[in-house]
């Protein structure tokens, strides 16, 4: 086995990498790097800095990736419309490949043999993480500690946080393990491991409950340009800012908010319920915009490979040569995805109103139903006809044994 003199562990100061990072000197008697992703996260990462010196790191690296996350990761999965089974809108997934490519660069600075990660062994994060490091450096060992160690359960780390005096934000109150960016917030774990039971008034985060939200609805516009938001209500932004603000936005309204049980990558079934205020606010103005000016057929592929997208970012093959090449696709289909949105904001409810762009398809003389002088109804006779030859066929051959009568020739 390789001799480990260093890791760089990707350090969240939550319950599990807490005590990883010091189950990781005691068993492999190594220097431990921490690597922190600042993805939005917010308040989790004060003093995040000198929680891993104090718990034995010998250097942690704080890295503020909300611009990249956004920018390069969440923008481009968004072009494509990804859902994961229709519902999910892939926020803990599109996070894993950036935390890995910054936790691999950090390695082949500091000379370091290994990576190691929270993951547990049930999960969809081992998967990402272990892939997303194959990719970019494969000489480089992966250390997970919930596949070796002897602790077996939530409890059994609390207890030894217990035991050795490591702070930590988990409670047997608030059990649930948590994930937190600025695309989304998800819980899991807790009461939440019976898919009969309701989540609890305090398994909320960021997004208002429907009846709590203001009895007035709010309009915004949102600005595309090649597929990518850049405004609200014609004030350009960051794309971190951007998100952030339809977050502010969709949090107030009590948009974005999924209760569901989906199925991982690795073959169980597991149950969640994540808040992704600002990104179900983008998604239904995407997809309002492609429809007044996006080719249809260009459309209909591209909503076709969605499923296959979607399944990539969360298995964890983001830096896959099919992920980038469908990337390339579905970036040229973009390309005069530019105009502005209106939505209403309104008790959980995101409703497009209007939606304009100087590259629109729609023409109203032909669309009109009254009386135009460009379309030609009685054209649409022939179209029929020539659609229909197929069916016309099929049914003759089953129930005139291809021969036509002389009322099917009519």
């Amino acid at each position: 086995m390789q001799k480990i003199d260093k890791v760089v562990l990707a350090y969240s100061g939550g319950l599990d990498t807490s005590i990883i990072l010091k189950w990781l000197k005691n068993n492999y008697d190594c220097d431990v790097i921490c690597m922190t992703a600042d993805l939005g996260q917010g308040e989790e990462m004060d003093g995040i800095e000198a929680k891993a010196l104090k718990t034995g790191a010998v250097k942690a690296y704080v890295e503020d990736l909300r611009e990249e996350f956004v920018r390069d990761y969440v923008f481009p999965m968004f072009r494509a419309n990804a859902l994961y089974e229709g519902r999910y809108l892939l926020g803990t997934a599109i996070a894993r490949p950036l935390i890995s490519k910054r936790m691999v660069e950090i390695a082949e600075m500091e000379g370091a043999q290994a990576v190691a990660h929270g993951a547990t062994g049930k999960g969809n994060d081992q998967v990402r993480f272990e892939l997303a490091t194959m990719a970019l450096n494969p000489r480089l060992t992966t250390i997970a500690p919930w596949r070796e160690w002897e602790l077996k359960s939530r409890t059994d780390l609390i207890n030894f946080a217990k035991d050795n005096e490591i702070p930590i934000p988990v409670s047997r109150k608030k059990p649930w393990s948590i994930d937190a960016n600025l695309l989304h917030t998800s819980f899991e774990g807790g009461e939440l491991e019976d898919p009969w039971n309701a989540p609890g008034p305090d398994c909320y985060r960021n997004i208002t409950p429907p009846e709590k939200c203001p009895d007035e609805p709010e309009e915004i516009t949102i600005d595309f340009e090649a597929g990518d938001p850049i405004a609200i209500n014609s004030v350009k932004y960051s794309p971190a800012a951007l998100l952030a603000k339809l977050n502010e936005l969709g949090g107030k309204h009590g948009i974005g908010r999924v209760d569901m049980v989906e199925n991982r990558f690795v073959g169980m079934k597991s149950r969640g319920v994540y808040e992704t205020p600002g990104g179900t606010i983008l998604a239904a103005a995407h997809r309002d915009l492609e429809g007044l000016c996006m080719d249809r057929e260009m459309m209909h592929l591209r909503d076709s490979l969605i499923p296959k997208y979607a399944e990539m970012v969360y298995y964890g093959y983001w830096f896959s040569p099919e992920r980038e090449a469908l990337q390339a696709m579905i970036d040229k289909s973009q390309e005069k995805v530019t105009g502005t949105v209106r939505v209403k904001l309104y008790k959980g409810n995101c409703v497009p109103l209007g939606r304009k762009s100087p590259f629109s398809l729609y023409n109203s003389e032909l669309a009109t139903f009254e009386e135009d002088y460009v379309y030609d109804q009685a054209d649409a006779a022939g179209f029929i006809k020539l659609v229909g030859l197929r069916l016309k066929g099929r049914m003759q051959q089953s129930k005139w044994g291809g021969k036509e009568t002389e009322d099917s020739c009519e």
